[in-house]
């Protein structure tokens, strides 16, 4: 299997899911339509729709309600960049080789593009209940993504992330609660509500948050370790961040052997619990790994 080929095609399956769900560009209102459809076409691999749409997959899934929850997940990871990106962030202004949104449209209308495209995405999810009105896994899977993406998963994350800054003094457990929601919650949030969607039972959905927040809190590790050994060009960011910004770190607490095994050791974990499940899904195990095994 060519894991990069197969990303990619699978990719252009969720990006049929998403274009058809984001706002035609007209009205008064267009600048911000222009801002939320520029943030979600700038790029990336679309690797938690693609975790939604695979569990899905997984448990034989036939639900029609499932494009606007992939495309509602893409939205939300999209807002949390164009956030992370201001001045009052990480002041980035260069994204996957083009200019931010806020360094594209101003300040300003980054701000609204980031809220737009959070409220925006809960009124796609939620047009779900129109499509399978009496389908009570809609439901369910609403409030994964209400509570995944919130002050219990990823912006709750955040916050302590932001009150860590230059903080080499702060606990591996505050690190890990870091890593865990600000990370891990939407990887959690994708698989499970696929899960959820496809027709999983209770234990099986609470075994895919179990897969989604080891592969998660690998998937960040990693990045701590291609930061002290990647290289510049083949990650297309500098390397070396880290340390410059005195960010606490798995490879500073554990050092970067250790770290290297953990991220071996939640991936094989990760992937054993996926692999006791009765079905099979060779893509997914394969895509897992390859997210938390890269050079980039």
């Amino acid at each position: 299997m060519d894991i990069n080929k197969e990303i990619a095609y699978k990719a252009s399956e969720a990006d049929r899911m998403i274009y058809q769900y984001l706002p035609a560009e007209k009205g008064y209102q267009k600048t911000i339509f222009a801002a939320m459809n520029y943030s979600v076409l700038a790029g990336g691999k679309r690797i938690r729709p693609i975790l939604m749409i695979e569990t899905f997959k997984l448990f034989g899934g036939s639900s029609e309600a499932l494009a606007p929850f992939v495309a509602a997940m893409e939205m939300i990871h999209t807002y949390s960049l164009v956030h992370d990106d201001l001045p009052a962030m990480d002041n980035d202004e260069i994204r996957r080789g083009k200019p931010t949104t806020h360094a594209k449209f101003g300040e300003a209308i980054g701000v609204l593009a980031g809220d737009a495209l959070l409220n925006y995405a809960f009124e796609t999810a939620l047009g779900a209940l129109t499509i399978e009105p009496d389908n009570k896994a809609v439901h369910r899977a609403l409030l994964v993504l209400a509570r995944k993406a919130g002050v219990y998963g990823m912006i709750g994350g955040q916050v302590v992330d932001v009150e860590s800054e230059k903080q080499y003094g702060i606990s591996k457990n505050r690190l890990d609660f870091i890593y865990q929601l600000k990370t891990g919650a939407l990887i959690e949030a994708a698989m499970m509500i696929g899960a959820i969607l496809g027709g999983a039972t209770d234990e099986e959905v609470d075994k895919i948050e179990q897969v989604a927040s080891k592969i998660g809190l690998a998937f960040q590790i990693q990045d701590d370790v291609l930061d002290v050994i990647g290289d510049q060009e083949t990650l297309g960011k500098a390397v070396g961040s880290d340390e410059k910004n005195q960010k606490a770190t798995y490879v500073i607490f554990e050092g970067l052997d250790k770290a290297k095994q953990e991220v071996a050791d939640l991936t094989k974990e990760a992937i054993d619990i996926l692999q006791d499940l009765p079905y099979e899904n060779p893509f997914l195990t394969e895509l897992l790994r390859w997210m938390v095994l890269r050079d980039k």
